[in-house]
This record gives structure tokens, sequence and C-alpha cells, in this order.
């Protein structure tokens, strides 16, 4: 049953969630991270193979995909099941898999039920061996999509793209690589996702640790011992770990360090909210009795629930369909009491049911750790939407480690670090390894997240085409870029809490487009300017979402706590209506056959 909270200890929540979101805001925004460099330039390398040696490649495709993970995979099967087999993919991993491929770190684990996060299931007969599956077996999914669908045929791995121009004349792409390819492709699907660049803390002195150092996408097991699969680091028996963040990713991997480490010391900024994760496995004979196209309805079943929306039962029950359900019902117990429904009554019973919900989150500490000092500053005092939220049943429990130090800097971040350790309010804690948990970038230049520029039509760069906000037709086709197609979320469905399906519902849209200009001649397809203006008009005409979000503690759901301005909110908006409105008009869209907004030319 949820709790039951007075008008004035809500009160007392807001003030709380304010100042504690006043503690952390920062004017630097995304400016505070830094670019790998020096000691930390490996994060530029893939540790994971030996490049092979081969002969530069010159050649003509029909479609080349950037990037070999969930998006530029899913839209390959997609080309191939619309009849376009002369696909390339090229990544600068050594495989496929993207985030999955360079996320090695013990307890690595997705938090979205796999049952709607790996994509592909039915058509790759596969069976999710649990409700929440390890990377290990995300990156074998990945490469079982790449086999079923024969992507590995004519693949680049371990190649870098330096440029890409687009050649009026020749209605191709030209594409050069760091190995000296040379690749003129008539279409471009750009899937390099949002996670793929590690970044650093802006720590002063991060440089000067003569200690080991590492950052979590690049694990170095070779000095912990262990491997991916959860085995004990026993390389750690006498050595004194300091780990830096506490999202996502610290989640996962710090139970494995608490179990291994002589000591470990967690330097937290900003706590995570750690709801249950309950993981199961899943039954195989259960599973045998889904009929076909159980994917898609699951996947839009959750997203309706997601999003607040009315379906018969929640398939999925986790975290993310908890709270909006009890968004949505105390919604009905408004307006059935009288209240008339508005934006006012959507932001009432919000704030409500979170503040329920992360009262509960909060009191999960209390019941798990045992240092009052620790559970207090584990408790997360933000709205559970304001950072993306975390499931787990080993985290919490790991503070009852004796030798498992919380080292709360009470918002400020590490002070520094020296060249034995580092510094927190005063104080300083020597390590033998120090581990970076960062995470990715997110709100930092496209160009800058991927090393290289598109040049379009006229020499047009697309970062300056930009560079007061993205402008696209339903997030994918961009003016003045012809034959080119994003692959992600914004201006799109902007669903956040499961990424592949957007990458799913899109790359059906896509490939119908390139199989339309395959069929008609079409040299070059193009969005017209009216087309995304009025797309733009639409997205940005009306602010979807709850305006209770004033008091969320910085973080990259909220672009580090900066104002959003025009920029921000262009490419961090989506359909007015959801994301089920958005695959809705997709689906329309594409099925109608007029393919509205695009031009397609034989020049």
């Amino acid at each position: 049953m949820a709790v039951q909270l007075t008008p004035s200890e809500r009160e007392e929540l807001r003030e709380k969630y304010n100042a504690e979101r006043d503690k952390r805001i920062r004017s630097d925004g995304n400016e505070q991270y830094q670019q790998p460099s020096g000691r930390f330039s490996n994060l530029l390398d893939d540790p994971y193979v030996q490049p092979a040696d081969r002969d530069a490649i010159h050649d003509d495709v029909t479609v080349l995909i950037v990037g070999a993970g969930f998006a530029g995979l899913v839209t390959g099967a997609r080309l191939k099941q619309a009849g376009i087999t002369d696909i390339r993919l090229i990544d600068k991993a050594g495989d496929v898999g993207g985030v999955w491929y360079w996320n090695r770190y013990p307890g690595a684990m997705c938090d979205t039920a796999a049952m709607i996060y790996l994509p592909l299931l039915e058509e790759t007969g596969t069976i999710p061996s649990a409700k929440y599956v390890p990377a290990p077996e995300i990156h074998a999914h990945a490469k079982r999509i790449a086999t079923t669908f024969n992507l590995y045929e004519g693949a680049l791995f371990s190649t870098g793209i330096t440029s890409l121009d687009w050649d009026a004349d020749a209605s191709r792409y030209i594409v050069r690589t760091d190995r000296g390819d040379v690749i003129r492709a008539r279409h471009l699907a750009m899937g390099t996702g949002p996670l793929h660049r590690a970044k650093l803390p802006g720590i002063p002195g991060l440089q000067s640790f003569k200690g080991h150092a590492f950052h979590t996408s690049r694990w170095d097991y070779e000095y912990t011992g262990g491997d991916p699969s959860g085995a004990l680091m026993s390389n750690l028996s006498d050595k004194r770990v300091g780990i830096i963040g506490t999202g996502a990713t610290s989640v996962q991997c710090v139970p494995h360090l608490s179990r291994a480490a002589k000591e470990l010391f967690v330097f937290q900024r900003t706590p995570s909210a750690i709801d249950e994760r309950n993981n199961h496995a899943i039954d195989p004979e259960w599973f045998s009795e889904l009929k076909s196209g159980w994917q898609r309805e699951w996947m839009m079943n959750f997203t309706t629930l997601q999003t607040m929306g009315f379906t018969d039962e929640d398939l999925v029950k986790d975290g993310w369909t908890d709270i909006s359900l009890r968004i949505r019902d105390r919604v009905i117990e408004k307006v059935q009491a009288g209240e008339e429904f508005g934006p006012d009554t959507l932001l009432a019973a919000y704030e409500e049911s979170d503040d329920e919900k992360m009262t509960e989150i909060r009191a999960r500490v209390d019941s798990i750790v045992r240092d009052p000092q620790a559970a207090a500053g584990l408790k997360p005092w933000y709205r559970q939407l304001c950072k993306r939220p975390c499931f787990h049943d080993e985290y919490l429990q790991s503070y009852n480690n004796p030798g498992t130090h919380l080292i709360d800097t009470e918002g400020r971040g590490v002070e520094r670090i020296d060249e034995t350790g580092v510094w927190v309010n005063g104080v300083h804690y020597e390590l033998d390894c120090l581990i970076i948990a960062s995470g990715f970038e997110v709100g930092t230049s496209y160009s800058r997240r991927n090393g290289y520029d598109v040049a379009g039509r006229d020499g047009q760069l697309l970062s300056e085409y930009w560079s007061e906000g993205m402008h696209t037709l339903h997030g994918i086709h961009v003016h003045g870029f012809p034959n080119m197609y994003i692959l992600g979320a914004a201006q799109a469905a902007n669903l956040i809490s499961n990424i592949p399906q957007n990458y799913v519902e899109n790359s059906v849209a896509i490939a119908a487009v390139i199989a339309e200009a395959e069929r008609t001649g079409a040299m070059a397809v193009e969005v017209t300017k009216d087309a995304e203006d009025a797309w733009i008009e639409l997205i940005s005409g009306v602010q979807r979402g709850l305006r209770g979000n004033s008091d969320c503690t910085p973080g990259y759901y909220n672009n580090e706590g900066k104002p959003m301005g025009r920029k921000e909110q262009l490419n961090s908006s989506g359909h007015p209506g959801g994301p089920i409105a958005f695959f809705e008009h997709l689906e329309a869209w594409r099925t109608s056959g007029e393919f509205e907004g695009l031009q397609f030319s034989r020049s």
C-alpha cells in the first residue's frame, strides 16, 4: 500500500529537493566533462581486438550503415526484409553490439526488461534467459541478429570514419576512413547511438594519479582479475579501490567490487534511486505459448503504460510502469472526485504519486543499510525521473560490508586528485586503484561525439545546419542532406525508457523509403524545407510532459541543470502526442505509400 503524506510533509519535500538541487547546480553544465586525453587517451582505442591487416576498400554500396549497435543492426535487418541486400556496416569497434560491445564491466546489465529491450527476438528465435539479462547475453544477441540477417558480410570493423561528403553529380556519399577506404554509398543510415564516447569528470589532478586507473567502459580485468561473467576479481583482495560516480554503471559494478576489494571507497555526488529489480528466469514453456507478433504487442503495451495510457493489463510489470500507473490512477481518482481534467490535475497527480514512490525508495534504504550515516547519504532527494531510475537487489546491501565506504561529497563532487588518492571535504583517501564511472557523452555536439562531420548539399555541414538545434522530419530526414537517415529518438518518439523500440519502429520506415527509391530509380530522396519546418512547428508548438521537474537535481536527463534554450528543447523534443502517437503517425505515413514531405528525384 502506498504511503500517505500530509500537505506539510509534501511541502517539506519541495524545500528539501530544492536545497539538494541548488547544491549541485554548476555553471559549466556539460562542459564540466573532459575529453579523453593523457593517460586516458586509450578510451578512444579498442582493447578487445587487434585490428586485422587488410587492404583499403574502394567500392560502391547501396546502403552504408554507420554504427553496428542495435540501431544499425535493426536497420540492416529491416532493409534485408525489404529486399535491399547490398548493405555494409561500418564501426570503429571490433564487432557488433554498440554500447554492449564496450560495456564489459562486472555486473553490467540492462534495467529494461529483456522481452522488450532485446529487438527482433521473434525474428531470431531467441528466448531471453531472464526478465533482465546480463551484458554478455545482450552482446550475444547483437551478434545473433548480425548472423541471422547476414550483416557480417562486407562489414568493416575497427574502422573509423574520417569524412562523409555528398557528391551531387554521382548522387552518392563519399565516405573515407582511417584504413584508407573510399566507399561510395547511395544511401547513408546514421546509427551511431547516444552512448559510445566515454567522458571524464573535470576533476583537478585527474591525470596526476600514479596508481592504476581506468574507465568502466574499458574495464581492466588483467589488473582486477575476474571476467565479464562476474567471476571474483581476486587480484583486488589486497587493494584499496576508489570509484567515482554512482549512476547505473556504478550501481551494477559496486557489489562486485565490494566482494573483491580489501577496501572500496565510493565517491558520490548524487545518489541514484534504487528500486527492487526482482529478476526471475523466463520459463521456456510459457514463452513458447506466445502468439506471433507478441513482441511488438509487449513493446506497445509497455510504452502505453509508461506514458500513462490505458491497457487491459500490464505485461511487463516493472518499476517504469509502476510510477506511470500510479499517476494515471491518481488522475482518475481526481476526475471522479469532480476535478476537471487538465494540466494542473495531471501535475498534481504526478507530484503526489512521485512523492509517495520516492518516500518508499528512501524507506527501502533504511530497511537495508545498517549504518545510519551511510543510509542518510544514499537517500535520493529528487523526483524519480530526474535521473535514470535504477533497479538492483545487491547495491544497497554492499554498504553493509565493513570494507565498503560511502564517501558522500554532499553534492559538491570530488575536490581534487593527487598522486596517491582523492580529496573530499578536506580528507584524503589513499588508493591503489581509481575507477571512473562517469558514463558516456550525451549532451555534447553530434560531430564531437562521433569525431567527424557530414557534408551535405553544397558542402553544408550538419553541425552548422544544427548549430541552433536539430531540424528534421520525423527525426530521420534532414533538408539539404539527401539519402541520409538519422537513427535516434529525438524529434520522433523521444522514448528514453526503451531506446531500441525507437529503432524497431523507425527502421521500418527507413527501409520503406529506400526500397521505394530503388523501385522508382530515384537517385536522391530529400525532405522539403516546408515539410521539415512544419514538423519542427508541430513538435515545438506543444510542450509535452509535466512541469514538475524544475526541482530536479542536475543530470543528463535535464541538460545538467542548465536552462533549456530553444536549441536544447529542439534536441530533446518529440511528438506532442507522445511515443505511441508518433509510432502510429509514422506507420500511417509509411503505409500510405505517398511519403508526404519527401521528394524522390532522378538527379
